[in-house]
C-alpha cells in the first residue's frame, strides 16, 4: 500500500503540473490548447539536446526547456490566437487552431528527432528502501522538484501583480478590462506562463520516462482529463486533478496489472461516469 501511495504522489505532482499550464491557457482565453502535449514533449526533446547530446548542466538543460517554449507559447498567443479570436467569433476556430498547431508540432518533432525513444543519464543513482517504499532517486528529486514548481506557481499567482491580475482576467475579463488590466499583455505572459509549465515538466520527465514524438496526443488526453475531474480554468482544480489520476493510475496499474489497458478503460468508464454526476467537476465552473 505504502509503494502505490508513492507512486501515486509522484505521478499526481507531475501530472498537476502539466495540467496547471493547461488550466491557465483555458482560464485566460477560453480555449482549449490541444498541443499542450506537443509542448510537453518539444520540452523533452531540447533537455534531450541540451543535456544528452551537449552535455551542460541537467538544470541548464530544463531552464532551457522552460524559456524555450515560454518564448514559442508568447508567440502563439500574440501572432495566432489573438489574431483568429479578433476575426472570428466562433469558438471552433480557435479550437481548428490549437488542432493545426498540434499537427505542425507533431510533423516537426517528427521530422527532427525520428520515431525512436530518446532518454538521459540519470540525474541521480542510486534507490531509496524504506518503510515499504522503493523509488529511484531521481524519481524522488524529480518530484520534489516538481512539488516546489507547483507551490511556486501558487504563491506567484496570489502575491503577485502579474498573478492577480491573470486571476482577475480568468474571473470575469470585461471587469478586469474596465478595471484597467492590460488584457493582451497578460494574456500573453499567461499563455507563455502555461507553455513554459509544459516544457519543464517534459524536460524533468525526460529523465524519467524519456520522450518521443508520438506521445503528444496522449499527454493532452490526460491533462484533459485532470481539467475536468477538477474543473476547467481553476488552479486549485488542475491540481487536484492531477493527483486524482495520479492515484488512480497507480492503484490500478497495482490492482489490475495483470490485464494490461484495462486500468485506462477503467478509468475512462469512472469519468464519464463522474461528469454525469458533476459536469463542471469538483471546483469548476460553467463553460463559456
Amino acid at each position: 500500500m505504502e509503494q502505490v501511495i508513492a507512486n501515486g504522489l509522484f505521478l499526481g505532482a507531475q501530472y498537476a503540473l502539466i495540467a496547471l499550464g493547461l488550466t491557465l491557457i483555458f482560464g485566460l482565453m477560453n480555449v482549449l490548447n490541444f498541443a499542450h502535449g506537443q509542448m510537453y514533449v518539444l520540452g523533452g526533446f531540447i533537455t534531450y539536446t541540451v543535456y544528452g547530446q551537449l552535455g551542460l548542466p541537467f538544470a541548464v538543460a530544463v531552464i532551457c526547456s522552460g524559456i524555450t517554449l515560454a518564448v514559442i507559447g508568447g508567440f502563439m498567443e500574440r501572432y495566432l490566437f489573438r489574431t483568429v479570436i479578433r476575426r472570428s467569433h466562433r469558438e471552433e476556430s480557435t479550437m481548428m487552431l490549437a488542432a493545426a498547431t498540434a499537427f505542425f508540432f507533431d510533423a516537426v518533432m517528427l521530422l527532427v528527432f525520428g520515431e525512436k525513444q530518446r532518454g538521459v543519464p540519470k540525474i541521480v543513482k542510486g534507490v531509496f528502501n524504506n518503510f515499504g517504499v522503493i523509488l529511484p532517486y531521481d524519481r524522488i528529486l524529480v518530484g520534489l522538484i516538481a512539488a516546489i514548481l507547483i507551490l511556486g506557481f501558487i504563491a506567484f499567482m496570489k502575491y503577485t501583480k502579474t498573478g492577480r491580475a491573470m486571476r482577475a482576467l480568468a474571473q470575469d475579463r470585461v471587469a478586469a478590462q474596465l478595471m484597467g488590466v492590460e488584457v493582451d499583455r497578460y494574456t500573453m505572459i499567461g499563455f507563455a506562463l502555461g507553455a513554459m509549465l509544459a516544457g519543464l515538466v517534459g524536460g524533468l520527465l525526460v529523465s524519467i520516462t524519456g520522450v518521443n514524438s508520438g506521445i503528444g496526443g496522449p499527454i493532452s488526453i490526460k491533462a484533459f482529463m485532470m481539467i475536468m475531474i477538477g474543473g476547467a480554468g481553476v488552479v486549485s482544480g488542475a491540481i487536484a486533478g492531477g493527483f486524482i489520476l495520479g492515484m488512480m493510475e497507480s492503484v490500478g496499474l497495482t490492482v489490475l496489472r495483470e490485464y494490461g489497458d484495462v486500468t485506462y478503460l477503467v478509468i475512462f468508464a469512472a469519468l464519464m461516469v463522474f461528469l454525469s454526476i458533476r459536469p463542471n467537476g469538483l471546483m469548476g465552473k460553467p463553460w463559456g
